[in-house]
């Protein structure tokens, strides 16, 4: 029996099919990979569907440590008599040019409303805080960030679903804003007295929103 041979038009699908599939390859190579694995981007594709953002770099920030490693302080060698023993990390305390800041504020948040006051701390640098509502209950969030580096990044302090005051204190882990935010829980205006004493640099208030 003879085997039959492969017609010209079926030689033809088949080479069409395989530089169809290439085709594709190539493409899928240029708008997804290059731009997605290799930042690469010829056609401007990649970056129209933030595929290039997948190559970038992750953006950390620093978390100075100010208080960790004096639990040790006990273990640290006696130096001679008399002397004091050197803390392990002696950054607890930072002289100050300038007495402490004092604010008290009164925010008046509306029905539904909500609103955000931030200090401007260095690393290092430390506040005390008490806010009261006058009546009702609203959320709480305290928490800082540094705009410097990128507003997706933010750590919480304290969080309170629903509560009507709060008192604290804090060290800054890093240069940036750190403060609180507050939504109206209550069926009418709220009052949120704000105190807040320490080494910060300036208190920002945002206004209702």
């Amino acid at each position: 029996m003879s085997e039959s041979k492969p017609q010209p038009s079926s030689l033809r699908r088949i080479a069409q099919g395989t530089l169809g599939a290439a085709g594709v390859a190539v493409l899928v190579l240029i708008t997804t990979v290059l731009p997605a694995e290799y930042g690469i981007d010829p056609t401007g594709i990649g970056d129209a569907f933030g595929l290039t953002v997948l190559n970038q770099p992750l953006r950390t920030l620093e978390i100075v440590d100010v208080l960790g490693g004096n639990e040790s302080v006990r273990e640290v060698e006696i130096p001679d008599f008399g002397e004091p023993v050197p803390l392990p990390n002696p950054e607890i305390h930072q002289d100050e040019e300038q007495p402490a800041h004092t604010d008290t504020l009164d925010i008046i948040i509306p029905v539904e409303g909500e609103t955000e006051i931030k200090t401007v701390l260095r690393a290092g640098k430390m506040i005390t805080y008490s806010w009261q509502v006058d009546e009702g209950s609203v959320y709480s969030d305290f928490h800082g960030h540094d705009p410097a580096v990128d507003n997706q990044f933010w750590v919480r302090y304290k969080e309170h679903q629903e509560g009507s005051g709060h008192s604290g204190s804090l060290v800054a882990p890093f240069d940036g804003e750190h403060g609180w935010y507050w939504v109206n829980l209550t069926a009418h205006p709220v009052t949120v007295t704000l105190t807040v004493e320490g080494f910060y640099d300036d208190i920002i208030d945002y206004g209702i929103f």
